[in-house]
Protein backbone atom coordinates (compact mmCIF):
# COMPACT_ATOMS: atom_id res chain seq x y z
CA UNK A 1 0.00 0.00 0.00
CA UNK A 2 1.01 3.63 -0.38
CA UNK A 3 2.67 5.52 2.43
CA UNK A 4 0.33 7.31 4.80
CA UNK A 5 -0.55 10.92 4.02
CA UNK A 6 -0.40 11.92 7.67
CA UNK A 7 2.92 12.55 9.47
CA UNK A 8 4.51 10.35 12.14
CA UNK A 9 2.96 10.93 15.54
CA UNK A 10 -0.29 12.30 14.13
CA UNK A 11 -3.48 12.02 16.20
CA UNK A 12 -7.07 12.62 15.14
CA UNK A 13 -10.74 12.51 16.09
CA UNK A 14 -13.28 10.17 14.58
CA UNK A 15 -15.83 12.75 13.52
CA UNK A 16 -18.55 13.80 15.93
CA UNK A 17 -18.31 16.46 18.63
CA UNK A 18 -20.79 17.93 21.12
CA UNK A 19 -22.46 21.26 20.47
CA UNK A 20 -24.19 22.88 17.53
CA UNK A 21 -21.77 25.60 16.34
CA UNK A 22 -19.76 24.52 13.27
CA UNK A 23 -17.41 27.51 13.50
CA UNK A 24 -16.47 26.66 17.08
CA UNK A 25 -16.04 22.98 16.20
CA UNK A 26 -13.84 23.63 13.17
CA UNK A 27 -11.68 26.05 15.14
CA UNK A 28 -11.26 23.48 17.92
CA UNK A 29 -10.27 20.67 15.56
CA UNK A 30 -7.78 22.74 13.56
CA UNK A 31 -6.25 24.01 16.80
CA UNK A 32 -5.93 20.73 18.70
CA UNK A 33 -5.36 18.28 15.83
CA UNK A 34 -3.08 20.29 13.54
CA UNK A 35 -1.43 17.30 11.84
CA UNK A 36 -4.60 15.35 10.98
CA UNK A 37 -7.71 17.53 11.45
CA UNK A 38 -11.14 16.42 10.33
CA UNK A 39 -14.43 17.87 9.20
CA UNK A 40 -16.45 17.98 12.45
CA UNK A 41 -19.88 16.37 12.69
CA UNK A 42 -22.44 17.88 15.09
CA UNK A 43 -25.35 15.42 15.38
CA UNK A 44 -26.87 17.26 18.34
CA UNK A 45 -28.32 19.71 15.81
CA UNK A 46 -30.94 17.08 14.97
CA UNK A 47 -32.10 15.01 12.02
CA UNK A 48 -29.91 15.54 9.01
CA UNK A 49 -26.83 16.14 11.12
CA UNK A 50 -26.85 12.50 12.29
CA UNK A 51 -24.43 10.11 10.62
CA UNK A 52 -27.10 8.33 8.56
CA UNK A 53 -28.94 11.44 7.38
CA UNK A 54 -25.69 13.30 6.72
CA UNK A 55 -24.25 10.42 4.69
CA UNK A 56 -27.50 9.70 2.86
CA UNK A 57 -27.48 13.33 1.79
CA UNK A 58 -24.36 12.56 -0.25
CA UNK A 59 -26.17 9.96 -2.37
CA UNK A 60 -26.57 10.85 -6.05
CA UNK A 61 -30.08 10.45 -7.50
CA UNK A 62 -31.32 8.55 -4.42
CA UNK A 63 -33.26 11.08 -2.32
CA UNK A 64 -34.17 10.25 1.27
CA UNK A 65 -36.72 11.38 3.84
CA UNK A 66 -37.50 10.78 7.49
CA UNK A 67 -40.32 8.41 8.48
CA UNK A 68 -41.22 7.29 12.03
CA UNK A 69 -38.85 4.32 11.78
CA UNK A 70 -35.89 6.33 10.47
CA UNK A 71 -34.48 7.35 7.07
CA UNK A 72 -36.09 5.94 3.92
CA UNK A 73 -35.65 6.33 0.17
CA UNK A 74 -38.08 8.92 -1.19
CA UNK A 75 -39.66 9.53 -4.58
CA UNK A 76 -38.45 13.13 -4.69
CA UNK A 77 -36.07 15.39 -2.74
CA UNK A 78 -37.83 17.13 0.12
CA UNK A 79 -37.24 19.25 3.21
CA UNK A 80 -35.48 16.47 5.16
CA UNK A 81 -32.82 16.13 2.48
CA UNK A 82 -32.51 19.92 2.13
CA UNK A 83 -31.89 20.21 5.86
CA UNK A 84 -29.13 17.57 5.73
CA UNK A 85 -27.48 19.34 2.81
CA UNK A 86 -27.73 22.70 4.56
CA UNK A 87 -26.01 21.31 7.65
CA UNK A 88 -23.17 19.93 5.52
CA UNK A 89 -22.83 23.19 3.61
CA UNK A 90 -22.55 25.18 6.86
CA UNK A 91 -19.92 22.74 8.10
CA UNK A 92 -17.90 23.11 4.92
CA UNK A 93 -18.08 26.89 5.12
CA UNK A 94 -16.77 26.78 8.70
CA UNK A 95 -13.99 24.36 7.77
CA UNK A 96 -12.93 26.47 4.80
CA UNK A 97 -12.57 29.55 7.00
CA UNK A 98 -10.80 27.75 9.85
CA UNK A 99 -8.41 25.97 7.48
CA UNK A 100 -7.24 29.03 5.56
CA UNK A 101 -3.62 28.38 4.63
CA UNK A 102 -3.69 24.80 5.89
CA UNK A 103 -1.61 22.21 4.05
CA UNK A 104 -1.57 18.51 4.85
CA UNK A 105 -3.90 15.59 5.46
CA UNK A 106 -7.53 16.55 6.15
CA UNK A 107 -10.11 13.89 6.94
CA UNK A 108 -13.80 13.63 6.07
CA UNK A 109 -16.18 10.96 7.34
CA UNK A 110 -19.27 9.20 6.02
CA UNK A 111 -21.20 6.07 6.83
CA UNK A 112 -19.96 3.16 4.77
CA UNK A 113 -22.19 1.24 2.34
CA UNK A 114 -23.08 -1.57 4.74
CA UNK A 115 -23.92 0.68 7.66
CA UNK A 116 -26.10 2.77 5.36
CA UNK A 117 -27.71 -0.37 3.92
CA UNK A 118 -28.43 -1.61 7.45
CA UNK A 119 -30.09 1.68 8.42
CA UNK A 120 -31.83 3.00 5.31
CA UNK A 121 -35.22 1.64 4.32
CA UNK A 122 -36.68 0.90 0.94
CA UNK A 123 -40.16 2.23 0.12
CA UNK A 124 -41.53 -1.12 1.38
CA UNK A 125 -40.04 -0.54 4.83
CA UNK A 126 -37.47 -3.29 4.46
CA UNK A 127 -33.81 -2.49 4.96
CA UNK A 128 -31.71 -1.88 1.88
CA UNK A 129 -29.41 -4.65 3.13
CA UNK A 130 -32.17 -7.17 2.39
CA UNK A 131 -32.05 -6.48 -1.36
CA UNK A 132 -28.75 -7.16 -3.22
CA UNK A 133 -29.80 -5.00 -6.15
CA UNK A 134 -30.64 -2.08 -3.89
CA UNK A 135 -27.28 -2.50 -2.15
CA UNK A 136 -25.50 -2.24 -5.49
CA UNK A 137 -27.43 0.91 -6.39
CA UNK A 138 -26.71 2.41 -2.98
CA UNK A 139 -22.99 1.65 -3.22
CA UNK A 140 -22.68 3.14 -6.70
CA UNK A 141 -24.58 6.26 -5.66
CA UNK A 142 -22.51 6.65 -2.49
CA UNK A 143 -19.25 6.25 -4.41
CA UNK A 144 -20.19 9.01 -6.82
CA UNK A 145 -21.39 11.26 -4.00
CA UNK A 146 -18.18 10.75 -2.04
CA UNK A 147 -16.07 11.60 -5.09
CA UNK A 148 -17.95 14.88 -5.36
CA UNK A 149 -17.60 15.51 -1.62
CA UNK A 150 -13.86 14.81 -1.58
CA UNK A 151 -13.38 17.10 -4.58
CA UNK A 152 -15.39 19.87 -2.90
CA UNK A 153 -13.27 19.71 0.25
CA UNK A 154 -10.09 19.77 -1.84
CA UNK A 155 -11.41 22.82 -3.71
CA UNK A 156 -12.26 24.68 -0.50
CA UNK A 157 -8.94 23.84 1.19
CA UNK A 158 -6.44 23.82 -1.71
CA UNK A 159 -3.52 22.65 0.43
CA UNK A 160 -5.37 19.62 1.76
CA UNK A 161 -4.77 16.00 0.92
CA UNK A 162 -8.23 14.64 1.64
CA UNK A 163 -8.47 11.40 3.63
CA UNK A 164 -11.76 9.48 3.51
CA UNK A 165 -13.00 7.61 6.58
CA UNK A 166 -15.92 5.22 6.10
CA UNK A 167 -17.77 4.44 9.32
CA UNK A 168 -18.90 0.80 9.37
CA UNK A 169 -20.18 0.03 12.91
CA UNK A 170 -22.93 -2.19 11.45
CA UNK A 171 -20.65 -4.33 9.29
CA UNK A 172 -20.18 -7.13 11.86
CA UNK A 173 -23.96 -7.36 12.30
CA UNK A 174 -24.45 -7.47 8.52
CA UNK A 175 -21.95 -10.32 8.22
CA UNK A 176 -23.53 -12.20 11.14
CA UNK A 177 -27.14 -11.79 10.00
CA UNK A 178 -28.16 -9.64 12.97
CA UNK A 179 -29.96 -6.81 11.13
CA UNK A 180 -33.63 -6.83 12.14
CA UNK A 181 -36.55 -7.03 9.68
CA UNK A 182 -39.39 -4.47 9.96
CA UNK A 183 -41.41 -6.78 12.23
CA UNK A 184 -38.56 -6.98 14.70
CA UNK A 185 -38.98 -10.74 14.92
CA UNK A 186 -36.71 -11.79 12.06
CA UNK A 187 -33.33 -10.86 10.70
CA UNK A 188 -31.95 -10.05 7.28
CA UNK A 189 -29.96 -12.88 5.74
CA UNK A 190 -26.24 -12.66 6.47
CA UNK A 191 -24.08 -11.15 3.73
CA UNK A 192 -21.17 -13.31 2.61
CA UNK A 193 -17.73 -11.87 3.29
CA UNK A 194 -16.63 -11.77 -0.39
CA UNK A 195 -19.74 -9.77 -1.28
CA UNK A 196 -19.20 -7.35 1.60
CA UNK A 197 -15.56 -6.94 0.61
CA UNK A 198 -16.37 -6.26 -3.05
CA UNK A 199 -18.95 -3.59 -2.22
CA UNK A 200 -16.69 -1.89 0.28
CA UNK A 201 -13.74 -1.95 -2.11
CA UNK A 202 -15.77 -0.11 -4.73
CA UNK A 203 -16.79 2.67 -2.35
CA UNK A 204 -13.28 3.10 -0.93
CA UNK A 205 -12.17 3.82 -4.50
CA UNK A 206 -13.83 7.23 -4.12
CA UNK A 207 -10.58 8.30 -2.44
CA UNK A 208 -7.01 7.90 -3.71
CA UNK A 209 -4.92 4.98 -2.52
CA UNK A 210 -3.20 5.93 0.72
CA UNK A 211 -6.21 7.99 1.84
CA UNK A 212 -8.74 5.23 2.65
CA UNK A 213 -9.74 4.53 6.25
CA UNK A 214 -12.44 2.24 7.64
CA UNK A 215 -13.69 2.86 11.17
CA UNK A 216 -15.55 0.16 13.10
CA UNK A 217 -15.99 0.66 16.85
CA UNK A 218 -18.13 -2.48 17.26
CA UNK A 219 -16.98 -5.87 18.50
CA UNK A 220 -15.88 -8.41 15.92
CA UNK A 221 -14.14 -6.07 13.48
CA UNK A 222 -13.44 -8.12 10.30
CA UNK A 223 -9.80 -7.07 10.01
CA UNK A 224 -8.80 -9.30 7.10
CA UNK A 225 -11.88 -8.32 5.09
CA UNK A 226 -11.12 -4.62 5.55
CA UNK A 227 -7.49 -5.11 4.58
CA UNK A 228 -8.45 -7.05 1.46
CA UNK A 229 -11.03 -4.38 0.55
CA UNK A 230 -8.20 -1.87 0.21
CA UNK A 231 -8.32 0.10 3.46
CA UNK A 232 -5.05 1.90 4.16
CA UNK A 233 -5.94 2.31 7.83
CA UNK A 234 -8.26 0.60 10.29
CA UNK A 235 -9.84 2.58 13.13
CA UNK A 236 -10.95 0.48 16.12
CA UNK A 237 -11.97 0.89 19.75
CA UNK A 238 -9.10 -0.47 21.86
CA UNK A 239 -11.56 -1.97 24.35
CA UNK A 240 -13.22 -4.05 21.61
CA UNK A 241 -10.03 -5.62 20.28
CA UNK A 242 -9.52 -9.21 21.49
CA UNK A 243 -6.36 -11.36 21.63
CA UNK A 244 -7.80 -13.53 18.85
CA UNK A 245 -7.54 -10.50 16.55
CA UNK A 246 -3.87 -9.80 17.22
CA UNK A 247 -2.60 -12.16 14.51
CA UNK A 248 -4.78 -10.77 11.67
CA UNK A 249 -4.05 -7.26 12.89
CA UNK A 250 -0.31 -7.90 12.87
CA UNK A 251 -0.56 -9.41 9.37
CA UNK A 252 -2.53 -6.40 8.14
CA UNK A 253 0.04 -4.02 9.56
CA UNK A 254 2.87 -6.07 8.07
CA UNK A 255 1.10 -5.59 4.74
CA UNK A 256 1.21 -1.80 5.22
CA UNK A 257 -2.04 -0.96 6.97
CA UNK A 258 -1.99 1.71 9.69
CA UNK A 259 -3.88 1.31 12.95
CA UNK A 260 -6.01 4.12 14.32
CA UNK A 261 -6.37 3.10 17.94
CA UNK A 262 -9.27 4.35 20.05
CA UNK A 263 -7.68 4.79 23.47
CA UNK A 264 -9.77 7.46 25.25
CA UNK A 265 -13.37 7.04 26.51
CA UNK A 266 -16.07 8.92 24.62
CA UNK A 267 -18.01 10.16 27.64
CA UNK A 268 -16.79 12.07 30.66
CA UNK A 269 -14.18 10.15 32.64
CA UNK A 270 -10.90 10.99 34.39
CA UNK A 271 -8.21 10.76 31.72
CA UNK A 272 -4.47 11.40 31.67
CA UNK A 273 -1.65 10.75 29.26
CA UNK A 274 -1.24 7.31 30.84
CA UNK A 275 -4.88 6.50 29.96
CA UNK A 276 -3.83 6.65 26.32
CA UNK A 277 -0.31 5.28 26.62
CA UNK A 278 -1.04 2.05 28.50
CA UNK A 279 -3.25 0.32 25.90
CA UNK A 280 -0.80 1.38 23.19
CA UNK A 281 2.14 -0.10 25.09
CA UNK A 282 0.26 -3.35 25.76
CA UNK A 283 -0.80 -3.81 22.16
CA UNK A 284 2.64 -3.00 20.78
CA UNK A 285 4.21 -5.55 23.10
CA UNK A 286 1.71 -8.18 21.92
CA UNK A 287 2.32 -7.42 18.24
CA UNK A 288 6.10 -7.40 18.67
CA UNK A 289 6.82 -4.38 16.48
CA UNK A 290 9.82 -2.17 17.21
CA UNK A 291 9.20 0.96 19.30
CA UNK A 292 10.62 3.11 16.50
CA UNK A 293 7.75 2.02 14.24
CA UNK A 294 5.06 3.16 16.66
CA UNK A 295 4.63 6.79 15.50
CA UNK A 296 4.70 5.62 11.87
CA UNK A 297 2.11 2.85 12.22
CA UNK A 298 -0.35 3.96 14.91
CA UNK A 299 -2.64 7.00 15.19
CA UNK A 300 -4.29 7.54 18.62
CA UNK A 301 -7.97 8.50 18.55
CA UNK A 302 -10.97 8.57 20.90
CA UNK A 303 -12.72 5.21 21.22
CA UNK A 304 -15.51 6.53 18.97
CA UNK A 305 -17.33 9.80 18.31
CA UNK A 306 -17.61 12.44 21.05
CA UNK A 307 -21.14 13.73 20.45
CA UNK A 308 -22.30 12.42 23.84
CA UNK A 309 -19.54 14.14 25.80
CA UNK A 310 -19.61 17.55 27.43
CA UNK A 311 -17.78 20.29 25.51
CA UNK A 312 -15.17 20.51 28.29
CA UNK A 313 -14.50 16.78 28.17
CA UNK A 314 -14.25 16.77 24.36
CA UNK A 315 -11.62 19.50 24.58
CA UNK A 316 -9.78 17.48 27.23
CA UNK A 317 -9.78 14.39 24.97
CA UNK A 318 -8.27 16.31 22.07
CA UNK A 319 -5.67 17.86 24.37
CA UNK A 320 -4.62 14.47 25.76
CA UNK A 321 -4.48 13.06 22.25
CA UNK A 322 -2.12 15.84 21.22
CA UNK A 323 0.13 15.01 24.18
CA UNK A 324 0.00 11.36 23.15
CA UNK A 325 1.24 12.27 19.70
CA UNK A 326 4.20 14.08 21.25
CA UNK A 327 4.95 10.97 23.33
CA UNK A 328 4.84 8.79 20.21
CA UNK A 329 7.45 10.97 18.57
CA UNK A 330 9.76 10.75 21.61
CA UNK A 331 12.43 8.35 20.36
CA UNK A 332 13.97 8.14 23.85
CA UNK A 333 10.82 6.68 25.43
CA UNK A 334 11.62 3.18 26.64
Amino acid sequence: MSSALWPAGAVTGLGSLPGTDPVEAATLVLGELPELPHLPELPNRGAGADVIGRSAGLLVDLPVEIVPSGWRFAAHPGRDLRRALDFLSWDLDALENAATGYAGALKVQAAGPWTLAAALELATGHKVASDPGAVRDLAESLTEGLRVHVAEVAKRVPGAQVVLQLDEPSLPAVLDGRIRTPSGYGTVRAVEAPVAEQVLRGVLAAAPEGARVVHCCAAGVPITLLRDAGADALAVDASQLTPAQYDPLGEAMDAGMSLWFGVLPTTDAPITLDTAREPIRRLWAELGFARAELPLRLVPTPACGLAGATPAYARRVLSVLRDTGAWLRDEDES
